[in-house]
């Protein structure tokens, strides 16, 4: 389960703030002329609030609901970067392996200079390869069957820089990355995926074809040109490339998809059952290649295994857009809060992105949700204890028993003696006073009140077994 297990209550507290986030969606709709536009907000595991504004497809009278297919794109790479973890996990490959180790069509490649090393999968999963941003060309790359892309690999790649130097994003590696899941699986990539991922998720609505879905289901794409709705041609998937970008899904489909990245969170004991490890879903999401800073956005930006990770300096947010002619669409997700967001629109690199995270902005920021509190390991509880106890009076054996072998050598015990006499002196008779903040399991702080003022005492535990105090510090509190 994710980090919050009371949907109803979590509902509660996000269900004012969901009208701000319909005008939010509908003014992004408007201003941008798009045709269909279809959202949803998940939270504690469930698709707790959703909306459709507009068409499904021009001159129909259909909304563009929750259920509608649209073509996701690269919010496709998600999906192959985990069936890759699956394959990882099942011992059937190393991230960093050598990718000609299972696309020998690579085995030739000519690198840029004579000291490159091969291209691994890692690299691969977080766009270092060395090859270029290639979103233009790779668009129209999504439908190419699986003997041509045999001849476009054969052809070798031309490379911007050499592997592992630099963050550039790259459609061509998730292509690559497909054949990697066709020759180690033995089972076409498309397949793979549908049968180890989809499928067991329950995203039954979710498919790679136009054909396999409703008529009255498939939003089809656009672009706004000479003040009309163009229809984009359709852009079949084709064999392994399509693990760039060829899904196509709906809300309620990725409802679930994001819910079972948010289930990862937080690391715990309880037994594991899922279609992958949760220690895996965690791992695709850190930030495991860091972006070039971005003047217009401050954002902390990196690249984990299909997904992007940033941190706007209020809350790390998951996140991954998708772009096709035709389509835009956005997932984010907030791990510390236990909440996502999925939005699609059928018109040309419609931007959910920016719609998304405005709406996740009002959500955290407007709604009074908190993250989950952080449980304290024992040792780090009864030294909080034992360091109340001793503010109230020094006591040798208690300190021996509390500190970790450095602490008297940083600052000797003579000295820690006189500074806590001081302190009494000072503060009066200190009792603590409010939670305890614990940063994590060895590391936490809280206020300690007197008769005459406040003060904070934060203390960090030394990796020994059994945990000991390595730091603490005492800190007055402005009045």
């Amino acid at each position: 389960m994710p980090n919050d297990t009371l949907p109803a209550h979590r509902r509660q507290q996000l269900a004012p703030v969901f009208p701000s986030v319909d005008a939010i969606f509908q003014a992004v709709a408007h201003d941008h002329t798009i045709p269909g536009v279809a959202y949803g907000i998940v939270a504690a595991g469930e698709l707790v609030h959703s909306g459709a504004i507009g068409i499904a497809r021009v001159g129909a009278t259909p909304l563009a609901l929750v259920d509608t297919a649209f073509r996701i794109a690269s919010m496709t790479k998600s999906f192959a970067a985990l069936a890759i973890m699956m394959l990882r996990d099942a011992g059937k490959l190393a991230l960093d392996d050598p990718v000609a180790a299972y696309v020998p069509e690579l085995a030739t490649l000519v690198y840029p200079t004579r000291d490159s090393a091969p291209i691994t999968i890692r690299q691969l999963l977080t766009m270092a390869a060395g090859w270029p941003e290639d979103n233009a060309w790779g668009d129209r790359q999504v439908g190419l069957p699986d003997h041509a892309f045999t001849a476009l690999l054969r052809a070798g790649v031309s490379c911007s820089n050499a592997p592992g130097v630099a963050f550039e994003y790259s459609n061509f590696g998730y292509m690559v990355l497909g054949r990697v899941i066709r020759n180690v699986s033995g089972v076409p990539c498309l397949a793979y995926i549908t049968q180890q991922i989809l499928q067991p998720l329950g995203m039954h609505d979710s498919c790679w074809q136009d054909a396999d879905v409703p008529p009255d289901r498939l939003a089809l794409g656009y672009r706004w040109q000479d003040d009309a709705w163009l229809e984009e041609p359709a852009l079949p998937s084709g064999g392994d490339i399509a693990a760039f970008g060829g899904l196509i899904s709906t809300v309620r489909d990725l409802a679930r998809w994001v819910a079972f990245f948010l289930s990862a969170w937080p690391a715990r004991d309880e037994a594991d059952t899922g279609i992958a490890r949760r220690s895996s879903l965690r791992e695709m999401q850190q930030t495991w290649r860091v972006m070039p800073p971005d003047g217009a956005n401050p954002a902390l930006r990196g690249y984990g295994y299909g997904l992007f990770t940033l941190h706007n300096g209020s809350y790390p947010l998951v996140t991954h857009s998708g772009g096709l002619p035709g389509f835009g669409s956005n997932m984010s997700w907030a791990p510390d809060y236990g909440i996502a967001i999925v939005a699609l629109a059928n018109l040309t690199y419609a931007p959910m992105r920016q719609a998304a995270t405005a709406a996740m902005d009002l959500l955290i920021g407007q709604s009074g949700i908190c993250p989950p509190a952080v449980e304290p390991a024992a040792a780090l509880a009864d030294a909080r204890a034992d360091v109340i106890q001793l503010l109230a009076g020094w006591d040798d054996a208690l300190a021996d028993r509390l500190f970790a072998g450095n602490f008297f050598l940083d600052e000797d015990r003579g000295r820690w003696q006189a500074r806590l006499e001081t302190l009494r002196a000072h503060y009066g008779n200190l009792q603590a006073d409010g939670a305890f903040e614990v940063e994590n399991k060895l590391r936490g702080a809280w206020k300690m009140a007197g008769d005459r003022g406040e003060c904070r005492v934060s203390i960090s535990m030394a990796p020994t077994v059994p945990p000991r105090v390595q730091e603490m510090t005492i800190e007055p509190v402005a009045p």
